[in-house]
């Protein structure tokens, strides 16, 4: 199992980390970190997407776009 990533980007208190992971056959699969806190007071969930894709690029776009997608919606709430 091998894990990428592309470049974390912040927001206030939220990292935000796309990944990917092969899913064999040449295909991989796009996973987000939403990492909050500091120290013992970290809180991290990792969220991994339906869809499956061709080439490992745009399975991180992917996973990048949905993490701003999160945020617009976090930032709606508060």
């Amino acid at each position: 199992m091998s894990l990428s990533s592309f470049a974390p980007f912040a927001i206030g208190k939220f990292l935000l980390t796309p990944l990917t992971r092969s899913a064999g056959h040449e295909r991989y699969t796009a996973s987000l970190s939403i990492r909050r806190g500091q120290g013992s007071q970290t809180h991290d969930s990792v969220y991994t997407f339906k869809p499956e894709f061709a080439c490992r690029d745009s399975a991180l776009a992917y996973a990048a776009a949905q993490g701003r997608d999160w945020l617009r919606g976090t930032a709606a709430l508060a």
